[in-house]
């Protein structure tokens, strides 16, 4: 930060509160003294006390015009010296004290607005520990080259961004996300600079200089955001244009029509300071307070007012409205071949490529346990795949050759990834087309219920721009009910659909690669998803998301509204109350002192209503408590074993339709043992438990009726599978009366089980702080 601007803000910091003190000291003296009957004496005091405060507040005014701004401290200047020509001491001192304390509760207010903000920039590291060989040494975090193996003690912040080396790293990433539930991250996984090393010591092989990383990124923003004079303020100031030149005619034509230069003072007095300028900025900083809170950091309150007015929002599909990175969705199998085994085959080769595929097919088998074999003779080709040998076979994972993918089961997997907008990695062992792993980009968890929060807060278009494929895009907007889509747009076409929506309202644009940065700087406001790092998307950006949820999008939303709202509020009643107290005092019915009291209180209560922006507006906040939150990240969980098991019910029909054999007998029984021992307790454990600690925050149990519903369907369908498995069990076998009511019952129960949890995901469990990096 600048040398001059702290020096500044320390000085101001113990100026203000002597200015108060002096100043009510002037005025408490003078008190004394008048009640002992030493008026002369007392009138003296509170002279002095006036004169004190007048240097000061010609100061203020004259720094004021210098940034071109004519605002009604002059007012203040003219009422200080209106009472001591009037002899009106007394309201002189208390005018002293009521522009002195109003100035020291407004900067108090910012420094508690801008607390958090400050604790970011404070919170940057400086140096980092270097180990060569056995040599541990501490550097200059400016000295960190990318390679470097640095250690990462106890407590200590992550200087730069890089990937843990060894043992696991248990991490507190609440200053960037927010989120406060530490996070463990095995050997190989990316970790961002800025967060603090929560467990025990763990090394970190550097992919990034300091300069380069996330945390040095969100400090060059957060240095950026403060209280800049925002399109609110400027308002603020454009109403003191008329506000002035009104109270200087109110307060002439009082001394003309009733000959009383005191009753002009007294006008001067209740108009002084308007709590229009000083509502205003404490309400927009304690807007960016709020938002950094959420890990939202926003540039500037030009940013924050702006928001709040916005009524188009236009969004990237990829990395904004999806993960930005693909999963498994499934794995297909040829005859006599396990998935499971082709999953380990594929997994094990992949290890060693660093291909975006490659990498989400380890993550996958990491994620269910499978124990990987280094594979050997690796040889990658560029756009074809990778091979190498594994357990003593030859595996091959990438793309198809044409060779052995035409059979029947090749051509369903096909099918299948054109249905889903899926890629495929095909999987060969031994020159044998073995099996594929089907791959997706899948909707952000949170998406659909961000989707409704933003339309609730007054978006009434949303558009979608992506360069992908019409189909997915399509598919993509159906689910979240957008307004319109662009598919396979370029970065020029997606500056000229922005500029188009900018012309015809206020447009917010969210975008999170390096080719949105050209959209992002065309809109009103850019959003930029800045959590992958300072991108050149969130340089070009208003505002960076800095944790991986597009929730935040909408909290930064509800902020900008709220905060906006309680500037205009703050500044229109504290004006409103200021023209009534003018009007009052014009008629001689409230004398200066009286007056310096009153408007002391109009400042004070505006000031204090502004600081309700830090709060957050109650009619969109959901508080849950902490059994709550646990209990709704432990079922969420759940679901991500259970996702696996409702899989088990189509593989049962699918078995079925082949044959009615005893193998689909055997996958029948499987099916509902695993119906009744996994999937129906979960469902009873919700419904008993979740629902009713969820119908409090969420405002009565008609936010889960049908969700209980469902639950008894669930229930229904299981019943009706366990009364077939127990007819085929005593004849043992499954009667042909019974395939069609049973195939019914399967796809049935599979697909209401998928849509259930995934009504449970995006309605209930994105109230809690879900580990965002999971998707259905």
């Amino acid at each position: 930060m600048n040398p001059n601007l702290v020096r500044q803000a320390r000085w101001r910091a113990l100026l203000e509160p002597l200015l108060v003190l002096v100043t009510l000291g002037a005025l408490t003296i003078g008190g004394v003294l008048w009640l002992t009957g030493l008026r002369e004496a007392a009138d003296l005091w509170w002279m002095t006390g006036t004169l004190i405060a007048l240097g000061p507040a010609v100061f203020w005014v004259v720094a004021a015009l210098r940034r071109g701004r004519v605002g009604v401290d002059l007012i203040a200047v003219l009422s200080l010296l209106g009472t001591i020509l009037v002899g009106e001491y007394l309201a002189g001192a208390l005018i002293a004290v009521m522009l002195a304390g109003g100035r020291a509760l407004e900067a108090a207010a910012q420094r508690r607005a801008s607390h958090d903000l400050r604790a970011l920039l404070e919170h940057a590291p400086r140096s980092a520990r270097r180990r060569i060989g056995s040599d541990v040494t501490v550097i200059s975090i400016a000295d960190v080259a990318v390679g470097d193996l640095l250690v990462v003690g106890p407590g200590e912040v992550v200087p730069v961004d890089g990937r843990v080396v060894g043992s696991v790293a248990v991490l507190d990433e609440s200053v960037l996300t927010g989120e406060p539930l530490h996070v463990e991250r095995v050997a190989g996984e990316p970790v961002r600079s800025g967060v603090v090393n929560a467990g025990g010591a763990f090394e970190l092989r550097a992919t990034a200089t300091a300069q380069d990383s996330t945390y040095a990124g969100v400090v060059r923003l957060a240095q950026e955001a403060g209280a800049e004079s925002a399109p609110i303020v400027r308002l603020a100031d454009r109403y003191a244009a008329w506000f002035l030149p009104l109270t200087l005619i109110v307060a002439g034509g009082t001394w003309l029509a009733s000959g009383s230069a005191v009753r002009a003072v007294a006008v001067l007095v209740v108009a002084t300071p308007c709590p229009l300028l000083l509502a205003a900025p404490v309400a927009i900083v304690s807007g960016l307070s709020r938002a950094s809170r959420h890990g939202v950091v926003i540039r500037s309150g030009g940013g924050l007012e702006s928001l709040g007015s916005a009524t188009t929002l236009v969004m990237d599909k990829t990395g904004t409205l999806t993960m930005g990175r693909p999963v498994v969705l499934d794995v297909a199998a040829a005859p006599g071949n396990e998935a499971a085994e082709i999953l380990r085959l594929a997994a094990s080769v992949d290890q060693v490529s660093p291909h975006v595929l490659a990498e989400a097919i380890v993550t996958e088998a990491a994620t269910r346990g499978y124990r990987l074999s280094l594979p050997h003779d690796v040889v990658e080709e560029a756009g074809r795949g990778v091979t190498g040998t594994v357990g003593g076979h030859r595996v091959r994972v990438g793309k198809s050759t044409g060779d052995g993918v035409d059979a029947d089961w090749a051509r369903a997997t096909v099918n299948r990834a054109r249905l889903d907008s899926a890629a495929i990695a095909w999987v060969w062992v031994d020159e044998k087309p073995a099996g594929a792993v089907l791959l997706q980009d899948p909707l952000r968890r949170d998406a659909p219920r961000t989707v409704r929060r933003l339309r609730s807060s007054g978006l009434n278009r949303l558009v979608m721009l992506t360069g992908d494929r019409a189909e997915p895009a399509r598919e993509v907007a159906n689910i979240l009910g957008l307004d319109e889509v662009y598919a396979q747009q370029s970065p020029a076409d997606k500056v000229a659909a922005v500029r188009a929506e900018r012309e015809r309202a206020v447009t917010v644009m969210v975008g999170d690669g390096v080719n949105d940065a050209p959209a992002l700087a065309a809109a009103t406001v850019g959003v930029a998803m800045g959590a992958r790092g300072a991108t050149a998307s969130s340089e070009a950006a208003d505002i960076v998301l800095t944790t991986d949820r597009l929730d935040r999008l909408a909290d930064a939303m509800d902020t900008a509204r709220w905060s906006r709202r309680i500037a205009v509020q703050s500044a229109v009643v504290g004006m409103t109350l200021s023209l009534v107290a003018m009007a009052v005092a014009a008629l001689g019915w409230l004398p200066p002192a009286a007056g310096a009291l009153l408007q002391e209180g109009i400042d004070i209560a505006v000031i204090l209503n502004a600081l309700r922006a830090l709060g957050g507006n109650p009619a969109v906040e959901v508080n849950l408590s902490a059994d709550t939150e646990n209990m709704l990240r432990r079922f969420a969980s759940e679901h991500d074993d259970l996702r696996d098991t409702v899989d088990v019910l189509r593989s049962a029909a699918d078995s079925l339709v082949a044959a009615a054999d005893q193998s689909a007998l055997d996958s029948l029984i499987r099916a509902h043992s695993l119906l009744v021992e996994r999937i129906l307790p979960h469902e009873q454990a919700e419904e008993n438990r979740l629902y009713p600690a969820l119908a409090q925050p969420l405002g009565g149990g008609e936010a889960t009726a049908t969700m209980s519903r469902t639950h008894a369907e669930i229930q229904r369908l299981s019943d009706r599978i366990g009364a077939h498995v127990a007819v085929a069990r005593a004849s043992n076998a499954i009667q042909p009366d019974q395939i069609d009511d049973l195939l019914a019952c399967l796809y049935g129960l599979h697909a209401v089980l998928r849509l259930h949890f995934l009504q449970e995901e995006e309605n209930y469990f994105t109230l809690a702080e879900v580990d965002p990096g999971k998707s259905p």
